[in-house]
């Protein structure tokens, strides 16, 4: 019996816990705060990335190297700058009907 009433307690705690970070999240975000870490390259940094990539001279590597980051940064970069064009086409197409 004392176990099960100490077992609901830290269920409560839990339970309190778990709001009270939610509201602190709710709260920076309002504030214009967002957690995780910041991007490694800038819009800047991509869009040179990205030139540099498209003119052929360069290796992944290289680029990688250029901005002191590994091929996967590089590629999830220009994977994510990629969406963005093709988003914004279907953008283009839509509006133009």
């Amino acid at each position: 019996m004392f176990f099960q009433i100490l077992g609901a307690i830290a269920e409560f705690e839990h339970a309190l816990m778990s709001e009270r970070t939610m509201d602190g999240l709710a709260a920076a975000r309002a504030r214009g705060r967002t957690g995780g870490q910041k991007p490694k390259l800038g819009p800047r940094q991509v869009q040179l990335a990205r030139e540099m990539y498209d003119s052929g001279d360069y290796t992944v590597q290289q680029i990688a190297d250029e901005f002191g980051v590994t091929r996967p940064t590089i590629y999830r970069h220009l994977a994510a700058v990629a969406a963005m064009t093709v988003a914004d086409a279907k953008v283009v197409v839509r509006g133009s009907r």
